[in-house]
């Protein structure tokens, strides 16, 4: 009789590798970890991956575009196949592929002011903040930071290409960061700030573009051995965490 190799699939044998490092116990309190990512970019798609293979089950995934051609160089899910697909759907495929048995919820929204509430914060362990817009991320930190959850945040990975630079450091202390830079202005002209203290990646190095712009997607240089690791290092905060 022909044994279906899916049959053979449990999350015992998916994990065991984790589990010889970790040990029975972290890996079930790894499991009941409730995780929300804002952002599935070229960092965000890197920590959702990383989280589901390292034993994480329960896991959103917030976005609202689609997958570009300019996207393809560095963002998990961004393949010539997945062009046009909408992006968090596309990574939950990928993601259900790995642990068929994960609760992945893919959610095709922005967050902003007007959809804030609908996420409802309160009710994760981890909130990670991989989002670019200035607004939004500015938005996002302060009501992450009034939660009991725990909050990690990704500063700019663009114009970067030293993986050796790359840094974990508490948000009032990162320098060379033109993003954490923005922000504190941001948070000290509109007289708000963060209500406690989160742990943020980011890097001081800082490059320059090598070509112009392309006026239909502005965004600068970026490259994926810088995006993924500040992924695995968000994911890597989280995984530390909940071994505790």
């Amino acid at each position: 009789m022909t044994t279906n190799s899916s049959d053979m699939v449990t999350e015992q044998a998916i994990f065991r590798r984790a589990e010889l490092l970790l040990g029975d116990e972290a890996m079930k309190r790894i499991a009941e970890k409730r995780v929300i990512i804002f952002g599935v970019g070229g960092v965000g798609s890197w920590c959702a991956e990383s989280l589901v293979r390292s034993g994480i089950r329960h896991l959103t995934i917030v976005d609202s575009d689609c997958v570009s051609i300019s996207n393809v160089n560095r963002q998990l899910m961004a393949t010539t196949k997945t062009i046009g697909q909408v992006k968090v759907d596309a990574l939950k495929e990928r993601l259900m592929s790995i642990n068929p048995s994960a609760e992945i919820t893919a959610l095709q929204q922005v967050f902003t002011a007007e959809t804030a509430e609908c996420f409802e914060l309160d009710t994760y362990d981890y909130i990670i903040d991989a989002i670019d817009s200035l607004k939004d991320k500015a938005l996002l930190i302060l009501l992450a930071t009034k939660t009991q959850s725990q909050f990690f945040s990704s500063m700019g990975a663009a114009l970067k290409l030293d993986p050796s630079r790359i840094k974990t450091v508490e948000f009032w202390k990162v320098q060379g960061d033109p993003l954490a830079r923005v922000l504190r202005k941001y948070f000290k002209r509109n007289g708000q700030f963060p209500e406690r203290k989160f742990q943020c990646v980011y890097s001081d190095e800082l490059l320059e573009n090598k070509m112009p712009i392309d006026p239909n997607d502005k965004g600068n240089g970026t490259i994926a051995h810088i995006t993924a690791i500040f992924g695995f290092i968000l994911a890597g905060l989280v995984i530390r965490d909940a071994i505790r």
